[in-house]
């Protein structure tokens, strides 16, 4: 009984971590088709860690342990990464998490895995329409 016990414990652990991660997947994949719909969540979010980077390394430099050009740099390098960030398509994102919830945490077979394969095809016809937009040319193959 102790064994069946100890197999049954850990047989819903594994269920509980993948419906787990599942979920969060899909929560994640969410999340980029927002982005993608309004855009000025996306520089919003971003621009909060901008300045949370900006504040960590003046502390640094207030502390010493940094030196002006050091900072400089590291300031320069986070707003680069800023905006690079806002560049990229918040639709390749949004399919890779849904197709992340599919492939990696199925089975079991989950309502975030079903929601997420669904979610999975709009996401991968909405980029490809994006990419069309901006005349990048593509292959399905290019984009799994």
């Amino acid at each position: 009984m102790t064994v069946l016990a100890g197999i049954l414990a850990a047989y819903g652990m594994v269920y509980a971590d993948v419906w787990l991660r599942a979920r969060s997947a899909y929560q994640e994949g969410e999340k980029y088709l927002e982005w993608d719909r309004r855009p000025e969540l996306k520089a919003a979010y971003l621009d909060r860690v901008l300045v949370e980077k900006q504040t960590r390394l003046q502390g640094d430099w207030a502390a010493r342990g940094i030196t002006a050009v050091e900072l400089k740099e590291r300031l320069a390098l986070a707003r680069f990464e800023r905006d690079e960030a806002i560049k990229e398509s918040s639709l390749k994102y949004a399919y890779v998490w849904f197709q992340t919830a599919v492939e990696l945490f199925s089975p079991p077979e989950s309502r975030w895995v079903i929601r997420s394969r669904q979610r999975m095809a709009a996401a991968k016809e909405l980029w490809k329409k994006e990419l069309d937009a901006q005349r990048i040319p593509h292959q399905d193959y290019m984009l799994e």
